[in-house]
C-alpha cells in the first residue's frame, strides 16, 4: 500500500520533489567547487617563496654540490639553470661569504669556498634577489668526537659537568632523561656516566631530586649539591636547596626522635644529615679549606630543629630558623653558618652584598686560591660602587688590589679565570669597560685591568651569551650572533688571543642555544677535545641535545 501511495504521487508532487533535487545538486556543485577552490589556494606556490628571485635562477637545492664538503679553496660546483643572463651582476656565497665564480653555465655555477667561510646553505644573489641553494658542509679543525658515546642527549639543560677523582663524571641540570635511559624510570636531574658518556647505573639516586640541580662539590667521599629543590628521593621534605648525598647517591640522613605529647611514645624519623639550606635558588657551591662556601639569588641561610615542641601543635614537628644572609654564605663541616664570613655579629645578618644578580667564580689555582670573582647586574657591593664586577679575598674582604676601575656599563653574564694564560674573559651586554670599548666581551689580566692586546670586533644579529679561553690561549665564544665583524658567523666561534678569527676553526655551522659550560678534555683515542654542555639543540647544524664532546686539532 505504501508503494502504490508514492507510485500514485500527483504531478504537483513530483514538481516539488524535481525542485528539491535540483537545489541539492546546485548545494553539491557548489560544495565541490569550493573544495576545488581551497585545493587550488592550498598548492599555489608564491611567485618567490624562500628568497627565489622572479628572474629565472633556479638553484637545485636538492641536488648535493660537486663535492658536498671540503675546505676553504676547494673547488664546488653547485647545479642550477637561468644564471648565464646574470654571470656579471650576480654574486655567489657559501652561507653568506662571498667567494669567487670561476665558471658559469647553462647547468651551474662554480666558485671557490673562500677562507672564512663556515657550513651552511650556498646562495646566489642579483641586487635585492636571492636564491638558495643546497648546503655545504666547510671541513676545519673542529669535529664531532666520534667516541663520545651520547647519542641522544638529555631532554633539559645541564648546568655542571663534574669530574670525580675516581675518573668519572656527574652531570647535573633539569633533565629527567639521559639518552633515552630514562623514559620509564625518570632520571631526575643527576647521573653518573664515564668519560665517555656511557651512563653508572650503580648511581642508587632513586626518584633523585625534585627540582633543578646546578652544582656539586666533593668532601671527603661525599658531595654537596645545590640548586632549586625541595626533596630527593624518599626525603622529599625538609631541604632548602642544599643537601649532601653519600659516594652511591642515596642521601645523608640520621634518625631522631622526634618530640611526641606526653604519654606517646617517641618516633625515629629521618631527617638530612646536613642541616643547612637557603631561601632561594643557590647558583654554585665550592669547598675550600674545610668549609663550604655557596652563592645564588638567597636572602636567608636556613637550619631546622628536628625535635623542639611546638607549643601550638600536639603532633611531631620541625622548626625552621633563619638569619639574614644575603647572596653568599660560607658554612662549617656539619651545616652550621659561619659568622666569621661576611657576617655582622652586632646586627647579626650578613653584609649587604650587591644590589643586584650575583653570580661567581671561585679560584683553585695557587696564585689565588680560596678568592671568590663576583659578576652580574650589580652596580654597588656592600654598599660600594661596583662596576657588576668585584673579586673577594678568601676571607670574604674586598679585594682592592683588583682594579676594574668603573667596571662594564651593563651586567656581566659570564665570567671565568684561566690559570694557564694568567686572564680573565667576561662576556655579556655591556658595550664598554672602564671606558674602553669592549663589545659584550674583554680580556683582563689578572689584576682587573684591561688587556689591550685583545680587540674584538662588533657581533651584529644578536648577542655574545658567554666565552672561555682554553690554556693555550684561544677564546670559544658562543651566542645568538650572525655576525662577527664583516664575517658570517653561526652563534659559535673561536677567537685568537687578539680578538681576530682563528683560521681553521671557524667552519662550524649554526649553533642554536647557549653553553653552561665548556670543559677542556680528551677523547677516547687521546685527542685534544672539549665537553659542551648547556642547554642547546643544534651544533655545527646538527641536532644534539644539550651536551656534545668535540675534537678541535
Amino acid at each position: 500500500m505504501i508503494r502504490n501511495v508514492f507510485i500514485n504521487r500527483t504531478d504537483s508532487a513530483k514538481s516539488i520533489d524535481m525542485k528539491f533535487n535540483l537545489k541539492i545538486m546546485t548545494f553539491a556543485c557548489c560544495l565541490l567547487l569550493m573544495a576545488g577552490c581551497k585545493k587550488t589556494e592550498e598548492n599555489f606556490e608564491p611567485p618567490y617563496p624562500e628568497g627565489k628571485s622572479p628572474l629565472g635562477i633556479i638553484l637545485n637545492d636538492t641536488e648535493l654540490p660537486t663535492p658536498a664538503e671540503g675546505t676553504p679553496g676547494t673547488t664546488v660546483t653547485i647545479s642550477g639553470t637561468g644564471l648565464l643572463p646574470y654571470k656579471d651582476k650576480l654574486t655567489f656565497l657559501f652561507n653568506g661569504e662571498p667567494a669567487e665564480v670561476t665558471e658559469i653555465t647553462a647547468t651551474g655555477i662554480t666558485a671557490k669556498v673562500p677562507d672564512n667561510a663556515s657550513s651552511g646553505v650556498t646562495s646566489v644573489m642579483v641586487g635585492d634577489n636571492i636564491v638558495f641553494g643546497p648546503v655545504f658542509k666547510v671541513q676545519g679543525l673542529i669535529s664531532f668526537d666520534p667516541t663520545f658515546r651520547v647519542v641522544n642527549g638529555t631532554n633539559n639543560q645541564i648546568y655542571q659537568a663534574f669530574k670525580t677523582s675516581e675518573g668519572k663524571y656527574f652531570f647535573l641540570g633539569s633533565f629527567t632523561n639521559y639518552d633515552n635511559k630514562g623514559v620509564v624510570v625518570p632520571i631526575n636531574r643527576i647521573v653518573r656516566t664515564s668519560l665517555d658518556g656511557d651512563m653508572d647505573r650503580t648511581l642508587r639516586s632513586g626518584t633523585a631530586a625534585n627540582g633543578t640541580l646546578s652544582s656539586m662539590v666533593a668532601v671527603g667521599n661525599q658531595y654537596i649539591i645545590a640548586g632549586g629543590f625541595g626533596g630527593y628521593n624518599q626525603r622529599n621534605e625538609n631541604i632548602s636547596n642544599l643537601t649532601r648525598i653519600n659516594n652511591n647517591g642515596t642521601i645523608d640522613t640520621m634518625g631522631i626522635s622526634t618530640f611526641v605529647p606526653v604519654g606517646k611514645n617517641d618516633t625515629i624519623k629521618y631527617f638530612p644529615r646536613f642541616n643547612a639550606g637557603a631561601d632561594g635558588f643557590i647558583d654554585k657551591v665550592y669547598s675550600h679549606q674545610g668549609k663550604i662556601i655557596a652563592t645564588g639569588n638567597f636572602r636567608y641561610y636556613v637550619s631546622r630543629r628536628y625535635d623542639q615542641p611546638n607549643f601550638y601543635e600536639t603532633k611531631d614537628t620541625v622548626i625552621l630558623d633563619s638569619t639574614e644572609v644575603r647572596q653568599i654564605m660560607r658554612l662549617n663541616a656539619d651545616g652550621t653558618l659561619d659568622k666569621s664570613y661576611r657576617f655582622n655579629t652586632g646586627t647579626n645578618r650578613s653584609l649587604s652584598g650587591g644590589n643586584g644578580y650575583v653570580n661567581s667564580f671561585m679560584h683553585t689555582d695557587v696564585a689565588n686560591e680560596g678568592k671568590l670573582l663576583l659578576f652580574g647586574s650589580f652596580s654597588t657591593f656592600d654598599d660600594a660602587p661596583a662596576g657588576y664586577l668585584v673579586r673577594l679575598n678568601a676571607d670574604g674582604t674586598r679585594d682592592n688590589t683588583f682594579n676594574t676601575g668603573s667596571g662594564t656599563n651593563l651586567e656581566i653574564a659570564y665570567a671565568n679565570y684561566n690559570a694557564s694564560t694568567n686572564k680573565y674573559l667576561i662576556s655579556g651586554r655591556f658595550r664598554t669597560y672602564n671606558g674602553v670599548t669592549s663589545p659584550g666581551i674583554a680580556l683582563l689580566n689578572a689584576d682587573g685591568t684591561i688587556d689591550n692586546g685583545f680587540v674584538p670586533q662588533a657581533v651584529t644579529g644578536g648577542f655574545i651569551r658567554g666565552a672561555r679561553q682554553l690554556s693555550d690561549g684561544l677564546i670559544v665564544v658562543f651566542g645568538d650572533f650572525k655576525k662577527y665583524g664583516n664575517y658570517t658567523r653561526n652563534g659559535f666561534m673561536v677567537l685568537k688571543p687578539n680578538g681576530e678569527l682563528a683560521p681553521g676553526y671557524n667552519a662550524t655551522g649554526i649553533f642554536n642555544g647557549y653553553l653552561n659550560d665548556i670543559i677542556e678534555t680528551t677523547s677516547a683515542d687521546g685527542k685534544r677535545a672539549l665537553l659542551l654542555i648547556g642547554g642547546f639543540n643544534r651544533f655545527d647544524n646538527v641536532e644534539v641535545n644539550n651536551i656534545t664532546r668535540i675534537i678541535i686539532e
